[in-house]
């Protein structure tokens, strides 16, 4: 009901939405070159801990458009060894054709965050602060394989590893655009 009173009090004509800027397809311009990530995903992952206690997962990530392409949207989990889903993680990447940057939006653990994302022909990668330091994350997609990895840094000290994850395209998926309620 509080949807249906917020939809109606908008400017935009109820019938279609408009683009009266281009910002629309500004955006699905500028998430071209995130295409390569779209499908579903597996392979194994290993992260360090504060305590240097290292975590063998088996990763999956779906990772689709949405809004007519505008954004993109990836869900992954982690798998221990007997299966349970030990990580979980949501995220959304937009465009802001204004400021001509892309962000993520994160949600894991119970955090939300938003991140600066710098996008490459052949992947992205990001950074987040932990404590003293940053830890970059950095993701290829080659030949439908995706490899990230996680580098702690800190002024005055070597990068050091905290996270390399392997991943092979395993298939397409139609989500999140698939499974929508439909009109009747």
């Amino acid at each position: 009901m509080l949807f249906a009173a917020i939809a109606l009090s908008m400017a935009a004509p109820a019938v279609a939405q408009t683009d009266p800027g281009g910002q629309v397809a500004a955006q699905q311009e500028a998430m071209k070159p995130l295409a390569i990530l779209d499908g579903a995903w597996r392979g194994p992952v290993w992260t360090m801990d504060r305590t240097g206690k290292r975590h063998d997962l088996t990763q999956t990530e779906r990772v689709g458009g949405f809004l007519d392409g505008s954004v993109k949207v990836i869900e992954g989990r982690g798998y221990d060894a007997e299966g349970k889903v030990s990580f979980n993680a949501f995220a959304v990447i937009s465009y802001d054709p204004a400021a001509k940057t892309y962000s993520m939006r994160s949600y894991a653990g119970g955090s939300k965050d938003d991140f600066p994302l710098t996008v490459r022909p052949d992947g992205f990668s990001w950074e987040l602060k932990a404590g003293p330091g940053v830890v970059r994350y950095t993701a290829v997609v080659k030949d439908a394989t995706w490899v990230e990895t996680g580098e702690f840094l800190m002024e005055g000290q070597p990068p050091r590893k905290v996270l390399e994850m392997s991943l092979k395209r395993v298939g397409g998926t139609d989500w999140p655009a698939a499974g929508a309620v439909p009109p009747k």
